[in-house]
């Protein structure tokens, strides 16, 4: 009986491993270390003739955080305050540049905003890579005297 039940086990798992009921290969792969899309959204030019291109990113920076978490929508927004001069370079190639939106009507509203650049191949950190010859871009893009650092609606309008 108990030859007959180590028989039956060895043939189930022989099967199951023929069946092809095994992990695909594709999961067997290491998953990309830090996935982000590198793909260029918007590009603007700054004073000192420097490219400067908005990629979509990821939830840590680029498009796709600043969109979301700081409520800038439009490239517009960006390209007024990229089209002038560098407000802070800290010399390892991240730039900030500092702008305003401004509402008028019945009660104006003034909205400091900055745009932060990463103008070098590589983050700050080193976790993400541009590839040869490509700058990081637009990393983040926030209104400075708002609650959490987000934007108003009438910004993106």
């Amino acid at each position: 009986m108990r030859k007959n039940i180590a028989l039956a086990a060895t043939v189930l798992s022989a099967a199951v491993l023929l069946s092809g009921t095994t992990a695909p290969a594709q999961a067997l792969r290491p998953a990309q270390p830090n996935p982000w899309d590198y793909r260029v959204h918007c590009t603007s030019t700054d004073d000192d003739a420097r490219k400067i291109v908005t990629r979509f990113g990821n939830s840590d920076f680029g498009w796709n955080h600043f969109t979301h978490r700081h409520n800038i929508k439009k490239c517009s927004i960006l390209n007024a305050a990229l089209k002038d001069k560098v407000d802070r370079n800290d010399g390892h190639g991240r730039l900030e540049y500092d702008g305003v939106a401004i509402r008028t009507g019945g009660r104006p509203v003034q909205v400091k905003f900055v745009v932060i650049v990463q103008y070098a191949r590589k983050t700050k950190d080193g976790k993400y890579d541009a590839g040869r010859g490509q700058k990081i871009g637009v990393i983040n893009a926030f209104c400075r005297n708002q609650p959490n650092n987000k934007c108003p609606t009438w910004m993106n309008q």
